[in-house]
C-alpha cells in the first residue's frame, strides 16, 4: 500500500515519488514548491516502497487517480518494465524516473538528461558543437551522454573505471560518442562529473574525482552530486577560477520537466531552485 510519509494515510496525493529508502529524498520539497507556485492544490508526498514492490505501486497509482510519480532507485528499470508505454528518452535507456497517466495508459519517462542540459542552457553554457568528458557510466551518467548527444554537441566522451561500462554508455551517443581517460580532461570544453564521488556520508565524501590540476578557465565543470551543495570538486574549481555548476540544476530542472508533464503548465524554477537550496543548507 502506498502510504504517504508525514501525511494522513488517507491523503488525497496528486504526486508523488516511490524509492527505498525514501526520506532523504528532496522531491517532495521541489515538487511541493512548483504546485504551490502554480496555483495548484495538489499534494506532493514520499512513498517508500520496497524493492520489488514497483508494479504493484503503479497498480495502486491507477486505482487512487494519481497524475504521476517520480521514481528513484531502485525502481527505476522495473517501473520501465511495468509502464504502457515508454517516451523515446527512457525507451533508449531502459529506465524511468517519472511516470504520468494518458488516459487509462501509463506512460514511463526519463527527464534526468533534458533537465541536466536544460540547467547548463539557463546558466548561459553552449552546448552545440562543443567537446564534452562525463566521467561515471551509471544510470546518470548514461542519461546525460545520451541527450548532449541529441543537444547536437561535438563529441561526447565517457570515463570510466570499467572500459566496457565506458564503451556501453558512450555507444548512445552514436558517432559523437567515444572513450577517455582521466588523463585526457584538460581537453573537453565540458566535464561532467556524474560519479559518487564527493557525495555526503559515503565513502568518497572528501574526494575529487579527477586531477584538479588539469582543469583550467577555459572550461566548464558541472556537478551532479547535489549533496552537500559544494562539493570538493566545486571547491577545486572555484580555487582556479574554472567555471562550474553545482548538482541542485539537474535536480530542480528534471523535477520541472516532470511537473510539466503532468501539468501541462510551465513551472516556477526560481521557486523550486530556491526550496531546493534552502532544505540543502538545513543538511
Amino acid at each position: 500500500m502506498l502510504i504517504p510519509i508525514g501525511l494522513d494515510p488517507d491523503a488525497e496525493v496528486a504526486a508523488g515519488v516511490i524509492g527505498f529508502p525514501i526520506r532523504h529524498s528532496l522531491s517532495p520539497v521541489i515538487c511541493q514548491a512548483a504546485f504551490d507556485g502554480l496555483g495548484l492544490d495538489w499534494v506532493y508526498a514520499a512513498f517508500e516502497v520496497a524493492p520489488g514492490e514497483a508494479a504493484r505501486a503503479l497498480d495502486e497509482m491507477r486505482d487512487r487517480g494519481m497524475a504521476g510519480l517520480s521514481v528513484t532507485m531502485p525502481h527505476k528499470a522495473d517501473v520501465a518494465s511495468a509502464v504502457d508505454e515508454l517516451s523515446p528518452a527512457a525507451a533508449a535507456l531502459g529506465v524511468v524516473n517519472c511516470v504520468a497517466r494518458d488516459g487509462e495508459r501509463l506512460v514511463g519517462h526519463n527527464t534526468d538528461g533534458a533537465g541536466f542540459c536544460d540547467a547548463l542552457l539557463a546558466e548561459g553554457v553552449e552546448l552545440a558543437g562543443i567537446s564534452c568528458a562525463v566521467l561515471g557510466a551509471g544510470g546518470a551518467a548514461r542519461a546525460v551522454v545520451a541527450e548532449l548527444a541529441r543537444r547536437e554537441v561535438g563529441e561526447v566522451a565517457v570515463i570510466a573505471r570499467r572500459p566496457e561500462a565506458a564503451a556501453s554508455a558512450a555507444a548512445l551517443a552514436g558517432s559523437t560518442g567515444t572513450t577517455a581517460s582521466l588523463a585526457d580532461i584538460g581537453r573537453f570544453r565540458l566535464v561532467v562529473n556524474a560519479t559518487p564521488v564527493g557525495m555526503a556520508e559515503t565513502e568518497g565524501a572528501g574526494n575529487v574525482p579527477l586531477d584538479p590540476d588539469l582543469l583550467h578557465g577555459g572550461q566548464h565543470v558541472a556537478e551532479l552530486v547535489y549533496n552537500p551543495l559544494h562539493t570538493p570538486l566545486l571547491a577545486e574549481c572555484h580555487r582556479r577560477g574554472v567555471p562550474a555548476s553545482t548538482g541542485v540544476g539537474m535536480l530542480v530542472y528534471q523535477a520541472a520537466h516532470a511537473v510539466r508533464i503532468w501539468t501541462g503548465a510551465d513551472p516556477p524554477v526560481e521557486a523550486m531552485t530556491a526550496a531546493a537550496t534552502e532544505a540543502l543548507k538545513g543538511r
